[in-house]
């Protein structure tokens, strides 16, 4: 009975066909262009817009204190024939075991033995990982809270010029940091730090410097110790005086070894603003580019850095709120 009514309605008004193709046109704009509250259609995204709505997640961080410090000397001046200069700033009684020449292979072995068999807690725990795999080796007593120059070098009357071509079998140096005294031990949750350190010989001229940094735990973790990149310039960082053709021949040696520059280029100089609304203190560090730019104001309103524009995966403060209070109330 209805059907014979809509058809006779239609016979004698024209205009009712007109009435239902506007009104389905009408809900189904409203439905794409979220007239209804309901949300658009990806579809009709483009993939910025994807990503911007996506979750940022915050990570849950534990504070730990590093018993270690090391740093590179005059690394211009650093060859395989001249030797190094390290600078270490410890804050117990500390033992620096240099091994030269220690095979790359054995090394990451050592590190998954950490993991999964015993803990690398002193020099001969290493030495035993990496079944001595080393060319030489030398050790020194570093005094607490003392920052010491520590002079490496290989003897002469092992001839050794160059490690070989790249890809090479052996890092040129590798350094550990142990705790002196085996109390200390177990007062500190990290145990030691080994420190991968690449020095320039005549066949492979990339300049000095430190490529990886590993923490080792007690627990038996460890983690690559990676730099963050803070937000501008300041002039309390001297910068660094390479020319731009030793800037560009370290760039094509880094791509050759397999390694991205940004992963162990020298510090960036750095700024306490925040790059944005140029008043809070920068506190937030972006994962994965891992610059350190937003202050707790600004950071809830960015899924993409300011910096280099990748979205952000996760974020975490350096340090809490209370952290903050403690200091304002410092320099009051």
């Amino acid at each position: 009975m209805a059907a014979v009514f809509l058809v006779t309605l239609y016979e004698y008004s024209p205009l009712f066909y007109i009435a239902v193709v506007f009104t389905c046109f009408i809900v189904t704009t409203g439905l794409v262009l979220g007239w209804f509250g309901w949300d658009v259609p990806v579809i009709l995204r483009n993939s910025e817009e994807t990503q911007f709505n996506t979750r940022v997640f915050k990570k849950q961080m534990r504070q730990v204190k590093n018993p270690f410090g090391l740093e590179i000397t005059n690394p211009s001046s650093a060859s395989i024939t001249t030797g190094i200069t390290l600078t270490t700033d410890c804050l117990e009684d500390s033992l620096l075991t240099c091994y030269w020449g220690c095979s790359v292979q054995k090394l990451y072995e050592a590190l998954q033995k950490h993991f999964y068999c015993f803990r690398i807690s002193t020099p001969q725990a290493l030495e035993d990982a990496v079944y001595s795999e080393y060319l030489y080796q030398e050790q020194y007593f570093i005094k607490k809270d003392s920052k010491e120059e520590i002079y490496c070098q290989l003897p002469k009357d092992t001839k050794i010029e160059d490690f070989g071509t790249v890809p090479r079998s052996r890092y040129p140096l590798v350094a550990l940091l142990t705790l002196a005294h085996e109390d200390d031990r177990e007062i500190y949750d990290i145990v030691s730090m080994v420190s991968v350190i690449h020095i320039p010989d005549k066949n492979y001229k990339l300049s000095c410097r430190i490529l990886y940094q590993y923490l080792l735990l007690a627990q038996g973790q460890f983690h690559d110790l990676k730099q963050l990149f803070m937000s501008a310039n300041n002039n309390s960082t001297p910068s660094s005086n390479s020319s731009p053709e030793e800037k560009s021949i370290d760039r094509s040696l880094l791509e050759k070894a397999g390694l991205s520059e940004s992963e162990v280029d020298p510090p960036e100089e750095n700024s306490k603003d925040c790059v944005v609304c140029q008043n809070g203190t920068v506190n937030w560090v972006l994962l994965p580019c891992r610059h350190t730019c937003l202050c707790d104001g600004c950071v809830k309103y960015f899924q993409q850095c300011p910096m280099c524009r990748q979205f952000v995966q996760e974020s975490f403060a350096l340090c809490s709120q209370k952290e903050q209070d403690k200091d304002k109330l410092k320099t009051l």
